[in-house]
Formats: C-alpha cells, sequence, structure tokens
C-alpha cells in the first residue's frame, strides 16, 4: 500500500523547528513515529517518492520493526530520474519516540566500489568524475595515481610521489592504513591530517593489486571524506541530549568488535592450541611491556625473570624459548606494520618441551594479535578523544557531568565540593597577545588542575575559560583551603602570562558543598557553584565565595 507524506495534515506541529533541519539537508530526509508513519519529509524525500514510493515502504518498514534502534544504517534501492538507484539512511532517535533519518545518494559510490575489479581504464574513467577520494600507490607504499578532485586539500599533483603515512595523525600512527591492505577491505575509517593542519576522517574501500606470483605491487582503492557526516552526527547528539556519536564514528560503518575480547579469546587459544598451562599477551608501552590479556596464574619464578625475557622476545626474529625453574617458556613478538607492537607468552611443566608445532602455532597466533593489539590502541585513542578536552587534557563537559551525576548518586552520606571558577582578565590576552597566548593560559590552568586533583577527584574544562574541581570527600573548611590554594598557585603561575600589568590573570572561585545523600543532581550542584563564583567576582577579581547551600536556596524548602 502506498505510503503517504500527508499522514500528518500539520507535521511543524508535531516536530515543532524539524522541518527546518529537514529543508538544510542536501538529500532525502524524513521523520518518522517509532511505527513507521511520516510525520515530515524534505522536498527531496517527496521528489523519490513521486517517482516511486517502494523505498519509501522498506524504509517505513524497518522503522516499526525496530530496526534503526538495531542498527544505525539502511540502504535501499530508490528509482531516480536516471534510473535505479540506492540511497542510505542514517537513523537518530529523537526525544517523544521519533525517528530522525537522514539519507545520502550512495548510487555512485556503489558503482566506484565494483569498478575497483574492473580494468584500469574504466576505474580511471569512472573516478574522473567523482568527487572522492580514488588512489592507487605502487610497490613501494607511494602514490602513483590520485584522482583529478585530490584530497585532504591537497591537488593531485602534490599527492603523487608522496607516501601515505606522510598524512597519519600523530595520535593514529598505529591505526591500519588501507594504502598497504594485503586484502580486499571495505568501509574502514582512517583520520589523516589535511592540508589545514586538522584531522580529516576518510572511509575508505581498497584491494590489494598483486604481481604475476603473488607478490605485493601496490594497492588500489577510493576514500570519501565524511569529517563532515561527523560533525553533524555530533549536532544530532545535542538534539538528542546526549553525545554518544563519537561511538558511533566507529561502530556505524563496520561490526562493532571488541578488541579486549579478542586478545582474551587469543589468550586462550594459546594455551588450548598447544597445551600450555597459562599464557599472556603483552602490549608495549613504551619501553616496557603491559599485560593486555591472559588465561591461567602465572608462577612467581617467572614474574621475578619476565622482564628481561618479553625485551629478548620482541628483539628476535623467531619463537624464543628457554626454562625458568621448573617451567619451560614460549614466546613470539606481534607485529603491525612491520613494528613490534607486544609478545605473547605461554609456559608448562619443564618436562613437556616445546615443538616445532607449537612454535608454529604460536607464531600464527602472534600474526592475529598483532592488528588486534592495534585497533585496542586505536580505540583507546577515540576514547580518550571523546572524554577529553583537547586542548587542556582535562574532562570535557559532556564527560565531567556523566562523571558528577555518577559521584552524586553513589555519595550516600559525608560531604564533597565543587569548585567551579573561571580566568580573570582572560579576554585581555586574547585581544592583546592572541589566541596562541590563549590556548598557552588554558594549557596552564589544565596542568595546574592536574597537579591539584587526587585520584578521587574530578577535574574538567566545561568551556571557554569555566573550569571545575570536584573534591572527594571533604568538608566545608577543607574546601575553602583548597580553594585558597588554588588561588595562590593559579596567581603565581598565571602572572607571566597576562596581557599586563594593569590586565593580572587570576581566577575567581564559587566554592559549592554537596552533602550526601540531598538529592541534588548535577546540573544543580553546577549552577550552585557559578552563583558562588559570580559572588566571587563581586567581591572583587581574585576571590573565592562559599555558593549558597542547597537547602538555602531561593524557592526551595529546608
Amino acid at each position: 500500500m502506498p505510503v503517504s507524506l500527508d499522514t500528518v495534515p500539520d507535521p511543524a506541529a508535531a516536530t515543532g523547528s524539524l522541518p527546518s533541519l529537514l529543508d538544510g539537508w542536501p538529500g532525502p530526509a524524513l521523520c518518522l513515529t517509532a511505527e513507521g508513519q511520516v510525520l515530515a519529509a524534505n522536498a527531496a524525500a517527496q521528489t523519490l517518492a513521486g517517482l516511486h514510493d517502494g523505498w519509501m515502504v522498506d524504509l517505513t518498514r524497518w522503522v516499526a520493526a525496530g530496526g534503526s534502534s538495531g542498527e544505525a544504517t539502511r540502504s535501499v534501492p530508490v528509482e531516480t530520474g536516471h534510473g535505479p538507484g540506492v540511497v542510505e539512511f542514517t537513523a537518530a532517535l529523537l526525544p517523544g519516540a521519533l525517528v530522525l533519518c537522514l539519507g545520502r545518494d550512495v548510487t555512485l559510490e556503489r558503482r566506484l566500489r565494483h569498478a575497483l575489479t574492473e580494468s584500469r581504464q574504466r576505474y580511471k574513467d569512472l573516478v574522473d568524475i567523482s568527487s572522492d577520494f580514488a588512489w592507487e600507490v605502487g610497490p613501494d607504499g607511494r602514490f602513483v595515481f590520485v584522482s583529478a578532485a585530490g584530497a585532504i586539500g591537497y591537488r593531485a599533483e602534490e599527492l603523487v610521489g608522496r607516501h601515505p603515512s606522510e598524512f597519519v595523525l600523530d595520535d593514529f600512527v598505529d591505526q591500519p592504513l588501507p594504502f598497504d591492505t594485503g586484502v580486499p577491505i571495505e568501509r574502514t575509517e582512517v583520520w589523516l591530517r589535511a592540508r589545514d593542519g586538522q584531522g580529516a576522517c576518510l572511509i575508505s574501500s581498497a584491494v590489494p593489486l598483486l604481481g604475476p606470483e603473488g607478490e605485493w605491487i601496490g594497492a588500489r582503492g577510493a576514500c570519501r571524506d565524511i569529517t563532515e557526516a561527523r560533525i553533524k552526527g555530533m549536532e544530532l547528539a545535542q538534539v538528542r541530549l546526549r553525545e554518544k556519536y563519537l561511538g558511533y564514528i566507529v561502530s556505524s560503518t563496520r561490526d562493532d568488535v571488541d578488541p579486549g575480547k579478542t586478545l582474551e579469546i587469543a589468550a586462550g587459544v594459546a594455551v588450548n592450541a598447544i597445551g600450555a598451562a597459562g599464557s599472556r599477551l603483552f602490549a608495549c608501552a613504551g619501553d616496557a611491556f603491559a599485560e593486555a590479556a591472559g588465561q591461567g596464574k602465572m608462577p612467581p619464578d617467572i614474574i621475578a625473570h619476565l622482564p628481561a625475557f618479553l625485551e629478548a622476545a620482541a628483539g628476535s626474529a623467531g619463537p624464543l624459548t628457554t626454562e625458568m625453574a621448573d617451567y619451560c617458556l614460549l614466546a613470539r613478538r606481534t607485529l603491525f606494520r612491520h613494528e613490534v607492537n607486544g609478545v605473547v607468552l605461554a609456559w608448562r611443566d619443564r618436562a613437556q618441551p616445546w615443538v616445532e608445532d607449537d612454535w608454529s602455532m604460536l607464531q600464527a597466533i602472534a600474526d592475529q594479535v598483532g592488528v588486534a593489539v592495534a585497533q585496542a590502541r586505536y580505540q583507546e585513542r577515540l576514547k580518550t578523544l571523546s572524554e577529553r578536552d583537547g586542548l587542556t587534557g582535562l574532562f570535557n563537559r559532556r564527560t565531567f557531568m556523566e562523571m558528577l551525576e555518577q559521584r552524586l548518586e553513589k555519595q550516600r552520606g559525608g560531604g564533597s565540593a565543587l569548585l567551579y571558577f573561571d580566568l580573570d582578565n582572560f579576554k585581555a590576552v586574547n585581544d592583546k597577545l592572541g589566541h596562541g597566548a590563549g590556548d598557552d593560559v588554558l594549557r596552564a590552568v589544565g596542568d595546574l588542575l592536574a597537579r591539584l586533583a587526587r585520584p578521587a577527584d574530578l577535574p574538567g574544562r566545561l568551556g571557554g575559560d569555566e573550569f571545575a574541581l570536584w573534591i572527594d570527600r571533604v568538608d566545608e573548611q577543607q574546601a575553602m583551603a583548597v580553594a585558597d590554594r588554588l588561588l595562590r598557585e593559579a596567581a603565581e603561575m598565571l602572572r607571566p602570562l597576562s596581557a599586563g600589568p594593569d590586565k593580572p590573570l587570576g581566577v575567581s572561585i564559587g566554592v559549592a558543598v554537596y552533602r550526601g545523600g540531598s538529592g541534588e543532581i548535577a546540573q544543580g550542584l553546577v549552577d550552585r557553584g557559578d552563583q558562588g563564583m559570580y559572588g566571587a567576582k563581586r567581591m572583587g577579581k581574585g576571590h573565592r565565595a562559599l555558593a549558597p547551600a542547597f537547602d538555602d536556596r531561593p524557592g526551595v524548602e529546608g
């Protein structure tokens, strides 16, 4: 049965300002109820529905069946004015049990992906009319072909002859790259540094190129810049009252595989496959090794001599075996992109020495573990980016508020405190010395808070020059003492960074004391801290003031 776009007479009345968001989307966009009923649609969706509404039936059934809560995207075939095509819809849940579906025409992308296996001339003909970044690397890993449009701010001729690793962001140097793949890959994300120095998120499909004897002689593929889509995802997260899209950046384009679980499975396989008494997987952490997974209790006699053995195994081209006390050890280093990133270790009774089959099996396990370790590092970096303020290294506002809410819920008694403060005369630094100098000030404050905070405390940057420090398990007197210390150290540290003697940098602090079990929510506590901070400013810059108690606020009964 055809699906009507006029099911609700007045979509704007049901969805508020949503039509402006739909109209601003370049492709087809719709808002549906959880039952699949269409509430609003933009002109592009109405045009497609006018040509053929079968895709609409597919989309509404998918939403009604609950598919939008289980998978983030849905590809549906459509009829366009130029023949059959494919539109990929991204679903986002909105308040009020509504579903926002944003579509993107991926017809050319699908055809391009198929063309990768066709002749090189056909491949180049197709990519010349595509806005995507199509490329080919030679045996030395350098670009030998780049589509005419270029990529990440560079012209095609500026990329040819250069190695892709030159453009990898420092935080992602260990990420798997499509440019040196040895197997066909689809929809893998890669982060590169664009010409302007900013990060660019590309989603890539690629195939390896093999010589007559099966040797690797290069790779060929295509990338699409989805940085703007990622930014749009963050904006949608604000509409949904939560910022969860950084995780979606990873999981929406491929299966959500947990590298930590993969490592645990590999440790179990090592024990079972080679008859070991136990195993450990270690990841390189600077000049040392950190345990990443394991099975079985490691004997104390092994632990004492372990660092030297792991170092030797990391430097060995093949499996390494030795005897320690009553045990026979076998280790094999793990590699990713030809660099050592960990060691797989197994042990058993010395009465059962290792044989060649054991070595071969452990090496096969190590080959898989190297990729899993690299993926775990990649996900850890993504997690850090999602939780931390990139300038100061403190928790960002979203993470700070979430963690603060958890602290308040867990504390049933006793007291804690929140110091809420901003910088005095900070605007003068930006105006007179420039934003680079302002960034130096913010980083200095981040270092100060990180130094002041105890392990149980919670430091965060809430935005701009506004900061907060949750001090766990203190009374009012102790909280004020910490505030006094912060005033002194901030004044001493920031004075040399001031715009001038007449505009000395400092902080004004509001101290909000929290009583466990009072029922106060995180935002209310922050608001009280803000009130206290403005009270400090009324006393003159560079002061601290106690915020009104939770039960003393206007309109609140004690």
